[in-house]
């Protein structure tokens, strides 16, 4: 083969790889732009006058900007504590999933028992189970205990366990660790939870920083839990609190409700925002054994 024959050769390859680019990149704009679509009409409709959102054709600019819509959901509804409620909500139960998970799952990746695995692939199985199958007997017990119309049961059995993914997730993660860190630290005289606790942990931020906004996520747009377990408007959470904006007649104020959906929305972006990159690394790695 001629060296003529190799450019023309490399030219083309060149080019094919410089399409696939083109093709690739346009298929992901494409796709962000058909994702970033409702956001965009979320926040064209916190900023209309309750009229502009029921005419058709819809209007993707409003006529009048209306940023009081923003301070208008305070003065409407108690919003401040409904945040207040999900915060405390979402940050109790999130610091309790992930201490148990990682407990859990600490000692089913680094601590060596009989039936270790069995227990693992039992835990794992509870996953296959709906949460509507259990929330009978869950609102049983809590009545049992005078729980409802609580936190507690929004917060206090994610002190128990951590739920079955993100104990997965960890124990992945930690496997990855090489063993020779429990050895070391047991030779410099350090226990089982010492280990766990100096020595595994802050190896594991990555996977740590991923269960932190998988669990985030979850508390905080939860709507269900809420509404089963409560009664009290002041004990409503910011999903739960979105249903109040409603007029006499039980139409949704849909400028008030995209405004409120917005500001409820800001703390999920600002925690992935300052994780993502923890979290990329804890989802790339997870999957990956020593």
């Amino acid at each position: 083969m001629s060296w003529r024959d190799r450019s023309r050769r490399n030219r083309g390859n060149q080019w094919r790889r410089v399409i696939r680019k083109i093709v690739i990149y346009g298929v992901l704009i494409l796709g962000s732009f058909i994702l970033l679509i409702p956001i965009f009409w979320m926040i064209s409709t916190s900023l209309k006058p309750f009229e502009q959102t029921l005419i058709f054709p819809p209007r993707w600019i409003p006529d009048i900007i209306k940023w009081d819509n923003y301070s208008e959901t305070f003065t409407y509804l108690p919003f401040w504590l409904y945040y207040r409620n999900s915060i405390i909500v979402t940050i109790s139960a999130v610091i309790g999933q992930v201490i148990s998970a990682s407990l859990v799952a600490f000692s089913f990746a680094r601590l060596r028992a009989r039936g270790r695995d069995f227990f693992f692939f039992l835990m794992l199985s509870t996953m296959m189970i709906p949460i509507y199958v259990r929330i009978i007997p869950l609102y049983i017990i809590f009545k049992q205990l005078h729980w409802l119309n609580t936190f507690k049961p929004l917060i206090v059995p994610y002190w128990f366990g951590g739920a079955a993914f993100n104990i997965f997730l960890l124990r992945q993660f930690f496997r990855t660790i090489p063993i020779e860190i429990d050895e070391s630290a047991k030779i410099d005289g350090c226990g089982t939870f010492r280990t766990y606790w100096q020595f595994i942990l802050p190896l594991s931020k990555p996977a740590l920083a991923a269960v932190i906004i998988f669990s985030f996520m979850f508390h905080w747009n939860d709507f269900f839990g809420p509404l089963i377990y409560m009664s009290s408007t002041d004990k409503f959470t910011l999903p739960l609190g979105l249903m109040g904006f409603k007029d006499m007649y039980y139409t949704p104020i849909w400028n008030l409700l995209m405004a409120g959906s917005i500001m409820a929305l800001l703390p999920c972006v600002l925690v992935f925002f300052f994780t993502q990159r923890y979290f990329v690394q804890g989802i790339t790695l997870t999957g990956l054994k020593r």
